[in-house]
C-alpha cells in the first residue's frame, strides 16, 4: 500500500485530482508542481498534495500475522537494512543479494515495499486485487527496462533520459519486443531513490555528504526525528464539561519532543490517566502531519513537524512496555528504547518541557497550583473556565506561536529554527532532507490504538460489557480455527474518545469496517465517561455490571449534574445556546425533568429501572481526531 509521500524532485502526486510532478522543494511548507499534461507549474502547500488513486490499495494488519510471517518479515527487513544506511552502495547491494540468495532485482522489490509503506509488515509483498495498480508491461520489456536504467542512466556519465529511451527502443528492435511508453520510461527513472541516483551518478561521497545526518550531544540525536522522548503527566488546572460547563475534572497530558530540536512534535491531552491508549494517540499525533489538526482546533500558526521517528525514549512505566505499543513500534521500525536506570538526565529534556508548560497553566483560571502552599484560599473549581477542547486550543496555540519561536537556552536558538536546520542544512551542515510524509491518517491512528481479539457471536461482540453489531460480521458468527473447536477470534480497536464505535478488521478485504452499538440508543461516550459510570456502581455495592446497568448510571451521573445547575442557577449563556437546540431556554428542558420526562422513572420486571429511556438528548463529547475515521 503505497501510504508514504516522498517530498522529492521528480515524484508523482495528485494536485486538485489532476496529476503532477513535483519540479522544486521550496521548504519544509512548500513545493513547485507541474501538471503532467500541460507543463502549467504550481507553488503549493505540502497539506494539498495526495498520492494517485492507484497507489492507494490495502494490506493486512500486522496485527494478525503469524510468527512464521513475522520470522519472515524479520528476515527480509535484516537483509535490507544496512542498504537503507547506505543508499547508492552497489557492492553492498549486490553482497546482500548473494547473501540472501535472491536476484538483486528481488532486492529492489523488498526496497520498494517497504519505502512505499514504511512499514515492516509491507515486506510480505502486495496483497492481490485483480491487478490493479500493477504494471502492464512484459517480462521481456522489463528486463531491458531494468537494463538501461543500470547501465545507460546509473553511471557517472550522466547520461540523459532521452538516451536511456533511445536504447530502450533499440533494444526492443533487436529483440523484437514491443516498445514501451516514453512516458512510462520517465516515470520509471523519476520513481528511483534520490540517494541511489546521486550515488550512481555523481559518487558516493557527494550522496553522503548530502543526506548524511548530523550529530548532537544526546545519545543518538544526529538529527531532527533521530530520539523522541515522551512522557505524561496530570495537568494542574480543573477544566469544565462540554455541554453545561460545570467543574469536571483534572486533564492528563502526554507530550512528544524531538531530542535534537526540543520542538514538540506530538501531544495527546484528555481525562483518561496515562496508558498505552494515550500514548498510543500521541505517537500517531507526531507522525502525522498537522494541517488538519490545527484547522480543527481553529489554531493559527505553522507546525511543520511529521514522519516516522528512529526512536522512542520512554522511562520504565508500565504503559510503555504493552504489546500493542511494542509491535506498532516494531512494525514502523521504530525502535522503543527505555531509559536507563539511575539516568534521570536521560528524561530531563521533556520534564523541562513539562515544567514550562506547568508555570504557564499556573496563571490560567482554574490552576490548581503545584502545591497546597501555592493554592492557599484560591477555589480552583470555581474558577475553572476551560472546556477541555479549549484547553487543547490554548495549549496548542501556546505550543506552535511561543514556544517553538523563543529562544532556547540549551539549543541558542529557538526549537523551529534548530528543527528546520536540521532538516534544510545551512552553510556548515548538510540537513536529512524533508521527512516523508504518511497519508492516510485512519490508518495511523488505528494501527496505535489498543486492540481487542474476540470471537463473533449471534449477538455480535461484547467489549467492557457493551455490546457491539452489524451486518458485516454475520459472515463470522461462530466460526472455529481450521482443526479446532475453538472459535476463531477478530481484531477490533477502538477510540477512547468515543466507544460509541469499534473497528473490526475485516481479514478476507483486509479493511477496517465500523460496527456500532446493538443498542442504538444508547449514546455516543468516551471511555473516561465509561469508567465513572462502572465506579459509580461498583460504590452502590452492584456486583453484576451489564450494558443497561452502566447506560443507567451514566444518565443518572447526568441528572445529577443538571439538578445541580438548577439548584444553583450558574446556567451561563453558552449553556443556554447548547440546549435551546431541542427545547426554547433552558427553564422549559428542567421542566421536562420535573415532570419525569428525563429520565423516565418507569420500572422494570426486574425491580431495576426501565432501560428504555431515550437518550438522545445526551450531546457526544467533542472529538478533534473523528474525522480521521467517518469515511
Amino acid at each position: 500500500m503505497k501510504n508514504i509521500l516522498n517530498i522529492q524532485e521528480g515524484v508523482v502526486v495528485i494536485y486538485k485530482n489532476i496529476e503532477c510532478r513535483i519540479f522544486r522543494v521550496i521548504d519544509t511548507a512548500r513545493v513547485s508542481v507541474q501538471e503532467i499534461d500541460t507543463d502549467i507549474i504550481h507553488t503549493i502547500g505540502l497539506g494539498e498534495l495526495s498520492l494517485p488513486e492507484s497507489q492507494n490499495i490495502q494490506t493486512r494488519d500486522f496485527i494478525e500475522l503469524s510468527q512464521e510471517d513475522w520470522k519472515k518479515v524479520q528476515h527480509r527487513f535484516d537483509i535490507i537494512e544496512p542498504i537503507l544506511k547506505d543508499r547508492g552502495n552497489m557492492d553492498l547491494l549486490l553482497e546482500q543479494a548473494k547473501t540472501a540468495g535472491v536476484h538483486r532485482s528481488t532486492i529492489y522489490r523488498w526496497l520498494d515495499w517497504y519505502e512505499s509503506t514504511g512499514e515492516k509488515h509491507s515486506l510480505l509483498g502486495e496483497q492481490k486485487n485483480g491487478g490493479k495498480g500493477k504494471s502492464r508491461l512484459t517480462v521481456e520489456q522489463e528486463n531491458i527496462i531494468e537494463e538501461a536504467i543500470e547501465q545507460v542512466y546509473l553511471n557517472p556519465l550522466r547520461k540523459s533520459i532521452y538516451s536511456v529511451i533511445i536504447y530502450i527502443r533499440r533494444k526492443c528492435r533487436e529483440n523484437n519486443v514491443v516498445t514501451p511508453h516514453e512516458s512510462t520510461i520517465r516515470r520509471r527513472i523519476n520513481s528511483l531513490s534520490k540517494k541511489d541516483t546521486l550515488s550512481a551518478r555523481y559518487g558516493s561521497k557527494i550522496a553522503k555528504n548530502k543526506f548524511a545526518p548530523l550529530r548532537g550531544s544526546f545519545p543518538h540525536a544526529y538529527a531532527p526525528l533521530s530520539v523522541i522522548q515522551i512522557d505524561h503527566t496530570p495537568l494542574d488546572i480543573y477544566l469544565v464539561d462540554e455541554v453545561f460547563r460545570n467543574p469536571f475534572n483534572r486533564p492528563y497530558i502526554t507530550l512528544a519532543i524531538d531530542v535534537y530540536s526540543r520542538m514538540v512534535v506530538g501531544l495527546h491531552v484528555s481525562y483518561d490517566p496515562p496508558g498505552a491508549s494515550g500514548t498510543g494517540m500521541c505517537i500517531a499525533n507526531a507522525i502525522l502531519p498537522k494541517e488538519m489538526y490545527l484547522e480543527k482546533l481553529g489554531v493559527t500558526g505553522e507546525w511543520g513537524c511529521w514522519g516516522i521517528m528512529e526512536t522512542i525514549h520512554v522511562d520504565n512505566a508500565k504503559e510503555f512496555r504493552g504489546n500493542m505499543l511494542r509491535r506498532a513500534c516494531e512494525n514502523y521500525n521504530i525502535n522503543l528504547e527505555f531509559r536507563p536506570p539511575g539516568t534521570p538526565e536521560y528524561g530531563g529534556h521533556i520534564e523541562r518541557l513539562i515544567g514550562t508548560l506547568t508555570k504557564k497553566i499556573h496563571d490560567l483560571p482554574g490552576t490548581t497550583f503545584s502545591n497546597p502552599q501555592d493554592k492557599s484560599t484560591y477555589k480552583s473549581d470555581k474558577y475553572a473556565s476551560f472546556t477541555l477542547e479549549e484547553f487543547e486550543q490554548w495549549l496548542v496555540t501556546y505550543i506552535v506561536n511561543v514556544y517553538h519561536k523563543k529562544i532556547h537556552s540549551g539549543i541558542g536558538m529557538s526549537p523551529e529554527k534548530k528543527y528546520l536546520t536540521g532538516i534544510e542544512g545551512d552553510e556548515v551542515n548538510p540537513g536529512i532532507g524533508i521527512p516523508p510524509r504518511l497519508l492516510n491518517e485512519r490508518k495511523i491512528r488505528l494501527d496505535f490504538m489498543p486492540y481487542f481479539e474476540r470471537s463473533i457471536q449471534k449477538y455480535g461482540i461484547i467489549i467492557d460489557h457493551i455490546h457491539y453489531y452489524s451486518d458485516i460480521l454475520k459472515n463470522y458468527i461462530n466460526v472455529k480455527n481450521a482443526n479446532s473447536k475453538i472459535s476463531k477470534k477478530y481484531i477490533f480497536r477502538r477510540n477512547p474518545k468515543d466507544i460509541s464505535l469499534v473497528y473490526f478488521y475485516d481479514p478476507e478485504t483486509k479493511e477496517y469496517f465500523e460496527i456500532p452499538y446493538r443498542n442504538s440508543i444508547y449514546p455516543p461516550i468516551s471511555i473516561w465517561e465509561h469508567k465513572a459510570a462502572v465506579e459509580s456502581l461498583k460504590k452502590q455495592n452492584i456486583s453484576e455490571i451489564d450494558e443497561e446497568s452502566i447506560f443507567d448510571a451514566y444518565k443518572k451521573l447526568e441528572e445529577i449534574e443538571i439538578k445541580a445547575i438548577q439548584s444553583t442557577k450558574k446556567m451561563n449563556k453558552s449553556s443556554r445556546r447548547i440546549l435551546s437546540k431541542k427545547f426554547n431556554t433552558s427553564n422549559e428542558f428542567l421542566d421536562e425533568i420535573s415532570k419525569g420526562m428525563i429520565p423516565s422513572n418507569s420500572k422494570r420486571t426486574d425491580g431495576k429501572e426501565s432501560g428504555n429511556t431515550d437518550y438522545s438528548y445526551l450531546k457526544p463529547n467533542v472529538n478533534l481526531d473523528d474525522e480521521a475515521f467517518n469515511d
